[in-house]
């Protein structure tokens, strides 16, 4: 059968590139920027301050860490370098995968450093809390590489934006097709955390709504050093498919350990549902060959891909995934909204993100709701075999595209207190 394809922590939460349609540092139009400008201060501060709160060491660091960080870099320089005649400034912290420190580190960015916004949080567990300590602060929070569907659904905010994807839109890119092709019983490998939890749960209901059946589920601690004994249990449930619920080094780890229990080779197929290029990579073809994921992104998709792509190469030496694209994206639009606002000031820099549309290396025709998910359209991948591989970083075949509508929750199943019913 060839397809293959974050918590707990809430509770302590808050006291406390070119290829755009409009070049990024082209004119902005004087009347909207004066309509949103009325009332609203002038920069603050004197500079534009943009915060990454990462994980530049621990699990995640492959998939999001320096490479987010570069990203955003390259958009700022993309930009220009100054938005209103002020200096951009960037700030990148490590929070080593701990909620309460991500939380320390945001309110001291908020109250004491002048951080105007944060452009990204590694782990859902984390950024739950900085986002609720940003909707206190009335500060913007920019999610690319936290996935947990509550962000914007119970735990929603009006100064948050959902980027690049959430468990719902990977488990109905992921999940539906997989059981389309066959894969009608799943046994679920999960991280037990937030983002584990919802992926699980939303593949889990796509499965079944699909006509599929999940016959278990073995749930692992973040950084487990061995899940051989968690895949054994996927191995005796005779599932045909194998769902992934977990990230990064774990991620990673269950994949290897799927190969050398034959798992593959005796027809279970892998479905990795967070799992980006990097993964792919790390992993070798031999290895990752003929498991499916869902990424909104791909390097080898266009010329404007193509040629981004090559330019994050030249200074990390390996490919962009989505998350690290939809980093560049979201301060490229963070930045244009704040040019178009003509201040810094959430409220009217909100106001221009959320009507604005979003087209650029990492998507075309996106679009912000009023729940905070950017609607933008997810693909499907399968991981080609070796041979089929014809040259450096062609890992990936496309198998479908998911139109944005189809892949996020709709608006009317919303769970967000600020959506209008």
């Amino acid at each position: 059968m060839k397809f293959g394809c974050i918590a707990a922590a809430v509770a302590a939460m808050v006291a406390a590139s070119p290829a755009c349609a409009e070049s990024p540092s082209g004119p902005a139009n004087p009347a909207q920027g004066a309509a949103l400008r009325a009332g609203a201060p002038p920069v603050s501060d004197g500079t534009v301050k943009i915060g990454l709160l990462l994980d530049l060491t621990g699990p995640f660091s492959g998939i999001s860490g320096a490479g987010s960080a570069e990203a955003a870099r390259m958009a700022i320089e993309d930009f220009g370098s100054t938005v209103l005649g002020r200096p951009i400034e960037l700030v990148v912290a490590d929070h080593h995968d701990d909620p309460n420190l991500a939380g320390s580190i945001a309110r001291d960015w908020f109250d004491a450093q002048q951080v105007d916004a944060v452009l990204d949080v590694s782990s859902s567990s984390a950024a739950l809390i900085v986002q609720a300590i940003a909707r206190n602060r009335d500060k913007i929070v920019v999610l690319s590489s936290a996935g947990a569907e509550r962000l914007t659904n119970e735990a929603c905010s009006p100064t948050s934006i959902e980027y690049v994807f959430d468990t719902y839109a990977v488990a109905h890119t992921v999940g539906r097709a997989v059981v389309d092709h066959g894969g009608d019983t799943w046994f679920f490998v999960t991280a037990d955390y937030s983002f584990g939890y919802d992926l699980e749960r939303d593949t889990a209901a796509v499965v079944v709504a699909s006509g599929g059946k999940v016959l278990g589920h073995a749930r692992h601690p973040l950084a487990a050093p061995d899940l051989s004994s968690y895949l054994r249990l996927a191995q005796q449930s005779e599932a045909k498919v194998v769902g992934l619920a977990d990230a990064g080094g774990d991620m990673i780890g269950a994949v290897r350990n799927a190969a050398k229990l034959g798992m593959s080779k005796a027809g279970q197929t892998i479905a990795a549902l967070a799992a980006v290029i990097d993964d792919v990579d790390t992993l070798g073809l031999p290895t990752a060959q003929g498991m499916m994921l869902g990424e909104p992104f791909y390097w080898d998709m266009t010329d404007a891909t193509r040629a981004w792509s090559r330019r994050f190469f030249e200074r990390l030496h390996k490919m962009p995934n989505s998350l690290q694209a939809g980093v560049y994206s979201a301060t490229l639009h963070y930045l244009q909204a704040v040019r178009t606002a003509g201040t810094d000031a959430t409220g009217p820099v909100m106001e221009a993100m959320r009507n604005a549309p979003i087209d650029d290396v990492f998507t075309q025709h996106g679009h912000i709701r009023e729940d905070g998910v950017m609607i933008h359209d997810m693909r499907l991948f399968q991981v080609k075999s070796p041979a089929e591989s014809r040259y450096a970083w062609d890992y990936l075949d496309p198998v479908a595209t998911i139109p944005g509508e189809q892949a996020f929750q709709p608006l009317d199943q919303s769970r967000c207190p600020l959506v209008k019913r």
